[in-house]
């Protein structure tokens, strides 16, 4: 079984900042949506904000993924690139954004509506954030893996939508993608035990039609087969002996970043 990397104390510390920065400049970025914005003009901002912060895109040339970060319109799933592509009113737009900080990677991700949005994908937003959660507060010392992915799993088909299978949440921290691979999908009691010091990004990525996807002839920009919506949150998080501690908040949040773990996703 592959070793899942266990941060000490100066690792947990450059990740609590770099998880951090990565929120903070998501956040920057979803302030600026508005209609008639071009997808390329926000991945131009992201390259600014990261610049100006002291980052490094994790994204750009990763793979030689062409994108300071990974922007996705309604029936596109995740791997978007800026282009030329116009917000308009009503939209969902997923940001992902991914830093490099001192040799730390942060990771983070959220769907927005730009303006008001239809009941329909508003209920996807929420479900779908809703599931996030629910693997969030899995995320325990002593649980196994299989509990994060059961968690995000049933939550979405209690909803009634449908959980991406080719993309998975994983680990994180020196390098964008290390062990383990979190599905969305699985059997609780399942995997690796996880360990204190353990930094996992999880990802939901839920469709509102098929769980079917195609990849676009960019070779990235993965889109429903059904060309119905798609939403995407994810957050980082720190396994403790207790609750999870989300790392992927900002200054600005104002909450305990382990309480948020305990929301109900009823």
């Amino acid at each position: 079984m592959p070793t899942i990397p266990i941060k000490d104390a100066a690792g947990i510390a450059g990740m609590r900042a770099s998880c951090r920065l990565a929120r903070t400049i998501l956040e920057e970025l979803v302030s600026r949506l508005e209609p008639g914005r071009t997808t390329g003009e926000v991945d131009r901002w992201a390259g600014e904000v990261i610049a100006k912060s002291g980052a490094r895109s994790a994204f750009l040339g990763y793979r030689k993924f062409p994108g300071q970060l990974c922007i996705s319109v309604n029936e596109e799933v995740v791997h978007g690139i800026g282009g030329s592509r116009r917000l308009a009113y009503g939209d969902v737009v997923k940001l992902d954004v991914g830093i490099i900080l001192d040799n730390w990677v942060g990771d983070t991700a959220t769907t927005v509506g730009i303006g008001a949005i239809t009941p329909s994908r508003q209920r996807l937003l929420e479900r779908t954030e809703a599931a996030l959660l629910a693997g969030i507060a899995a995320a325990r010392g002593g649980n196994k893996l299989g509990e994060i992915c059961q968690a995000v799993e049933s939550t979405v088909r209690k909803a009634g939508y449908s959980v991406v299978k080719e993309f998975v949440g994983h680990g994180v921290g020196r390098k964008l993608h290390e062990e383990p691979q979190i599905p969305n999908f699985g059997k609780a009691n399942s995997g690796p035990v996880l360990r204190p010091g353990m930094t996992l990004a999880i990802e939901p990525m839920v469709n509102e039609g098929t769980e079917e996807i195609r990849i676009l002839k960019d070779g990235w920009t993965a889109v429903t087969a059904d060309r119905r919506d798609s939403a995407h949150f994810e957050h980082v998080v720190l396994v403790t002996e207790g609750d999870p501690e989300i790392l992927t908040t900002s200054p600005s949040a104002g909450c305990d970043t382990k309480a948020v773990a305990s929301v109900s996703t009823s």
